[in-house]
Formats: C-alpha cells, structure tokens, sequence
C-alpha cells in the first residue's frame, strides 16, 4: 500500500494532479483546497489513501495526515463516500470541519455541493458522538507530567464548555486545556465559548 508519494507536480486536473516521482507519473485524486495548493513544476509531498478495488486502485492525496484522518472518519458516515468526503475537505478545512462539528453548525456542512440537509446533519451528529481521535502534529509524546500540570488553569464557564467541546472531539483533556488557555489569554477572559473553540482548534492544528 502507498501511504506517501513525493515528486514533482506534472499536471493538475479538476479533482486529479498527476505527481511524476522517479519518472512514474501516479494519478492522485485530492480536494480542491489541496490542488489549489499545487504548483505545476514544484515538488509536492502527499500522504496517501490507497483504495483497491477489483476493476482500479485509486490513490487519494492529502497536504497533512489530519486532513487524511477526516477523509477517514467521514467515510464512516453512512451516505458518505470517496468523492462526498473530498467534496467536504475541499469546502471546509480539518479545523473548519472540528469546529462545525464541535458547534453543531451543520449549515456549514451543507455548503458542500452535493451533501443536502439531513446528510449535513447527519455527519455533525454522528461524529460528535464518535468524537474521533485525529492525529495532531506539534504534541510531544514525551510530554512530561510537570510540563502539562503547568497549562493555564480554566476557569470561566465558557473555558470550560470549550474545553469539553474539544475533548469530545477526540483531543485528550491536556491538550484540550492547553489549547483553551491560549485562546482565552490571545483573545481575553470574557470571550465566548465559540470563539474559544475556533482559536483553540486552531492551536492544536499546528
């Protein structure tokens, strides 16, 4: 199974670039916000989804292993395939798409083209409740005990609410609080729980 390709960009199509590495052009699907990424001529670094069917092996590129892992869980929806899940990352972003889903913003969902109302609702509903667990790039798993104890303390309400909101998501409780402190010391004590939730996602993004 191909989980990485890296090589120079060949050509770009509408849902389709073709990376040439090593002389062998590979055909990879991605989401409009990936492709419009791309340059033709640079050199590009994609992680991989391989699907193999019995008629075609299909290989499906994203920027970073988050965007991956929602291409993933989204499948896990039922209604929602291959082309639906590109369709939702090439509107919404890993980040857009947590905190639709951790505000039960469906609406956002729905711009998709081709996701209607109930499938939108569907899939905030039904990942919430999954609350899956995506990787997050930035985290050292060699964390020490001290070196999370020294996190800012929540303390208001709506700290709380988003810290509760993120760790439903799939983030351990730590980095939740992490993210939620930083926010709340960015954008002030009296902020509200959605604009903790947006900054704070944005924190355990990078």
């Amino acid at each position: 199974m191909i989980g990485k390709l890296r090589g120079k960009v060949d050509a770009i199509g509408e849902s389709v670039v073709i990376l040439d590495v090593g002389g062998v052009g590979y055909e990879v699907q991605a989401s409009a916000r990936t492709l419009r990424a791309l340059e033709l001529g640079d050199e590009a670094s994609l992680t991989i989804d391989t699907h193999v069917r019995e008629d075609a092996i299909r290989l499906y590129g994203f920027a970073t292993e988050v965007e991956r892992s929602w291409f993933r869980t989204l499948q896990t929806i039922q209604g929602v395939g291959a082309k639906v899940s590109l369709a939702v990352l090439g509107i919404l972003s890993p980040a857009d798409l947590a905190n639709a889903i951790a505000l039960g913003n469906w609406q956002a969902v729905e711009q998709t083209p081709g996701v209607g109302k109930k499938l939108a609702q569907r899939i905030v509903a039904e990942l919430k409740d999954k609350a899956p667990a995506l990787s997050m790039a930035g985290l050292s798993a060699g964390e020490t005990a001290g070196a999370a104890a020294s996190a800012v303390a929540v303390e208001s309400h709506a700290s709380a609410e988003a810290v509760s909101a993120l760790t439903n998501l799939g983030y351990q409780p730590i980095e939740a609080a992490r993210a939620v402190a930083a926010a709340a010391k960015e954008l002030g004590a009296d902020s509200d729980t959605a604009a903790l939730i947006r900054y704070g996602l944005k924190e355990l993004s990078f």
